[in-house]
């Protein structure tokens, strides 16, 4: 239950201290699971921190020599302690009191990451979408390697022997033990935040499984896939197959591996240029070549290479032409000409000039109207009288009209 307490009515250290200790004796025994740190053995007893090897987080813990006297508790191994949580009131310390300490198995640590595993694919942390490319000629390469390692030598001895003027930024950091997840977390994370850096590469290299165990830890696995810049990993040997191999966006099986998938060989990059250059050259040939076949047989044609006597025949066809049409024009006229006759022969047969040529008049009254009857004359009347040479006015006398005399 809660202390009862106020500024006017405090307890002593001593009360809190010892409720403090009985709230965590009632815990029990309990069975934890950590990383070992900081291994020290003085007499009789064992001293060390068990560290969370997902979080920055760690407890001490004491134990008799016979209880830890097995050859796989060192520092950086996993284990698992069966100990009773024990509160040290005189110091207000807490402390695990270990009871049985049991070595973490191969077999053990396998089943527990493929759990994580199938967790994380859950996610989606190891889909092929998400994925980000790597750029061709990266200005910077971030790299985080071992201290001196082998495995930087190879990635920056391989690097400029591929490209001379690539630039690293180089994270040495441990890369295996109780601190070597925080401390490539912590260098990924300030190698992502500089906008220089345009590919992360995280290597070491072979070890064994306990020593690739930091690079399948799920903090690493997860600032990985929330990293911004592509990060290739590089751990260890082609059998070796970290869970952070699955994260990242690109998968090298070696540190030299590593150099060769993130910058280009300089002297395949001049060979292709070369060859690019010779495709361009006989492109570029070849075409000025098929424009001077077609250039050579457009002159050879009789109206380029000989114009004048295209004109001289062109004008040659005008002339006839027009001799052509000439001949067409007279026969056409001279044919209209003899239709021409025969109507107007046709016409003067049929005329009534004839008639009158033989000695016929016509007469017409003054409303110009023929007159066809001597019943039709009016005495006194004028008359117009048509002759074949023309026409006369004439005066009506007065007549016998039986007789037809005056």
């Amino acid at each position: 239950m809660a202390l009862e307490t106020s500024a006017d009515n405090p307890v002593p250290v001593r009360t809190v201290l010892n409720a403090v200790g009985g709230w965590i004796g009632r815990l029990g025994r309990v069975w934890v699971e950590g990383q070992i740190t900081e291994l020290n053995r003085r007499g009789g007893t064992v001293y060390l921190t068990l560290r969370d090897p997902a979080a920055n987080i760690s407890v001490r813990v004491v134990g008799a020599r016979g209880v830890f006297d097995n050859p796989a508790v060192v520092d950086g191994a996993r284990v698992v302690i069966h100990a009773k949580p024990d509160f040290y009131v005189n110091r207000g310390t807490f402390s695990l009191a270990a009871i049985e300490v049991r070595a973490v198995g191969v077999g053990e640590l396998l089943a527990r990451l493929e759990q994580l595993k199938r967790v994380l694919a859950a996610e989606g942390l190891f889909r092929p979408e998400r994925k980000r490319p790597l750029p061709f000629l990266p200005g910077t390469i971030g790299l985080v390697c071992g201290r001196d390692s082998a495995a930087e030598r190879d990635v920056l001895e391989n690097a400029r022997r591929r490209w001379p003027a690539v630039a690293f930024k180089v994270e040495p950091v441990a890369v295996q033990g109780s601190h070597a997840v925080g401390e490539v977390v912590e260098a990924l994370r300030r190698l992502d935040a500089d906008p220089s850096v345009e590919v992360i590469i995280i290597t070491r290299g072979g070890g064994s499984l306990e020593d690739l165990l930091p690079f399948s830890d799920e903090t690493m696995v997860r600032a990985v896939a929330a990293a911004r810049t592509p990060v290739v990993s590089a751990i260890g040997h082609e059998q070796d197959a970290p869970l952070l191999d699955l994260v990242a966006d690109h998968r090298a099986s070696t540190p030299t591996d590593a150099a060769k998938r993130v910058v280009p060989d300089v002297r395949e990059q001049l060979a292709a240029v070369r060859q690019l250059r010779d495709r361009g050259r006989r492109s570029v040939t070849g075409r000025i070549e098929r424009e001077l076949t077609w250039l050579n047989s457009l002159r050879s044609r009789p109206a380029l290479a000989d114009p004048v006597r295209e004109v001289e025949r062109k004008h040659e066809q005008v002339l006839a032409a027009r001799d052509r049409a000439r001949r067409a024009l007279g026969v056409a006229l001279d044919r209209a000409e003899d239709r021409l006759t025969h109507t107007r022969a046709r016409l003067t047969a049929l005329s009534p000039a004839a008639t009158l040529a033989r000695g016929y008049a016509i007469v017409q009254g003054a409303d110009s109207e023929v007159l066809r009857s001597v019943e039709d004359l009016v005495p006194g009347e004028t008359v117009w009288v048509r002759l074949p040479d023309g026409r006369r006015s004439a005066t009506v006398d007065p007549l016998d009209r039986e007789s037809g005399d005056p």
